[in-house]
């Protein structure tokens, strides 16, 4: 079984940073991309942030120039770095990853992250 295990969520003040973590274990063969989504209470999932094998990145507008995302490859982990952060980034971040010729994707189980004004 495939498991994403997240960590690095906490509180932090405006315009602080946080640093969070993703690393996959269990049987993968080959992974298309791993990323990042954030859902806020009453709002949908939003993707944050992702990296393709391939080596792009991609950002949603809200936080371009703020989070930084990179992985490790070899130990099928990935980063996101986030700075300046903002209350409206307060949401539950989750790791996500696609294989197998993007036919399978899994989810961890997410980690809070709160921005306090």
């Amino acid at each position: 079984q495939v498991q994403l295990v997240e960590s690095g969520g906490g509180l932090v003040q405006a315009g602080g940073s946080l640093r969070l973590s993703c690393a996959a274990s269990g049987s993968i063969s080959s992974i298309n991309a791993m990323g990042w989504y954030r859902q806020a209470p009453g709002k949908q999932r939003e993707l944050v942030a992702r990296i393709i094998s391939g080596g792009s990145r991609m950002y949603a507008d809200s936080v371009k120039g703020r989070f930084t995302i990179s992985r490790d490859s070899a130990k099928n982990t990935v980063w996101l770095q986030m700075n300046s952060l903002k209350p409206e980034d307060t949401a539950v971040y989750y790791c996500n990853l696609v294989a197998k010729n993007w036919a399978e994707e899994y989810w961890g189980q997410g980690t809070q992250v709160t921005v306090s004004s």
